[in-house]
């Protein structure tokens, strides 16, 4: 399984970036190999300062060893071996109604002492933060989503849109990172879910990422924009970085495994604002948006 989930996020990250570098019409990703002394390594593929993405990733990695003391900790063992790859990716456009997307699909393996599985799980999901919202745009990200779901169990888009909703909540701000999408972890055999099952929905909503995202961006890449749009944008980002330093599991992971920070921190905006009490004004579409993020919305 480790094998063939390697070589298709391998061969999903060929087709995001040389699609994504059609969409953006200038800008090139920059492939940059690395190895993690413990074990294992990736491919971190950045783009900067194009016509339509200001800053994005999309890296794959690869990494296994002994399983560091925290992580032992966090699943009650004494020690163990582990793999876990996946790929991960942010994009940060640079046009203020275009939103930031994030996207994760992963898999993780623990080994006893005779190196034998003692449990295996797939990760991922999509989603989506905008600076401005358009509800037509939220609800096409949700619908591939959802159709997805709903080719695999009708419950699916229900219970994982909701796990997004949660787990994408900055507590200290009391609101929302986005607009949501999917988020599910841990996802194991069961006697109604083979692996195989399992794989099959992760890659089919891995698949499904470019249909999601990019005719958004299409649509609002050409979207005319003053100084004031993008001040709210560095603002709206800053609260982007609080979450994945405060609370993302993924962040968090790559420090405790001593992952790349380069990879890592490729997640954060490249410029970004906090500014002392602010406010949106009332009745602006700035606070619109925030409005919203206070409590999750049922999009479909």
């Amino acid at each position: 399984m480790k094998e063939k989930f390697y070589s298709y996020i391998t061969d999903l990250q060929n087709h995001i970036t040389s699609t994504l570098e059609k969409v953006d019409g200038k800008a090139k990703f920059q492939e940059d190999l690395w190895t993690r002394k413990e074990g294992g390594g990736g491919k971190t593929r950045v783009i900067e300062k194009g016509s339509v993405f200001e800053k994005g990733g999309v890296n794959v990695s690869a990494v296994h060893g002994k399983l560091p003391a925290p992580l032992q900790k966090q699943f009650e063992v004494d020690a163990g071996d582990f793999y876990a790859c996946g790929l991960s990716l942010v994009l940060h456009p640079k046009n203020p109604f275009v939103p930031t997307v994030h996207a994760n699909w992963r898999y993780f393996e623990m080994y006893d002492a005779e190196e034998k599985i003692i449990t295996q799980w797939f990760g991922g999901g999509q989603d989506l933060t905008p600076y401005y919202l358009f509800n037509e745009d939220v609800i096409h990200f949700h619908q591939i989503c959802k159709q997805v779901c709903d080719n695999h169990d009708s419950e699916f888009y229900s219970l994982y849109k909701k796990a997004c909703d949660d787990y994408f909540w900055n507590e200290h701000r009391n609101e929302a990172r986005g607009v949501g999408g999917l988020f599910f972890d841990y996802l194991k055999q069961t006697d109604e879910f083979s692996m195989q099952d399992r794989y099959d929905f992760v890659t089919e909503v891995g698949n499904s990422f470019l249909d999601s995202y990019v005719p958004i961006v299409e649509r609002r890449k050409s979207t005319f924009y003053n100084e004031s749009h993008r001040n709210w944008q560095e603002i709206r980002r800053g609260r982007y970085v609080e979450f994945n330093l405060v609370h993302d599991r993924g962040t968090l992971f790559g420090l405790k495994t001593n992952g790349r920070i380069e990879s890592i921190l490729m997640s954060l905006p490249p410029v970004v604002q906090w500014k002392y009490d602010y406010h949106p004004e009332k009745n602006s579409e700035e606070e619109k948006l925030v409005s919203v993020l206070k409590n999750p919305v049922d999009w479909i």
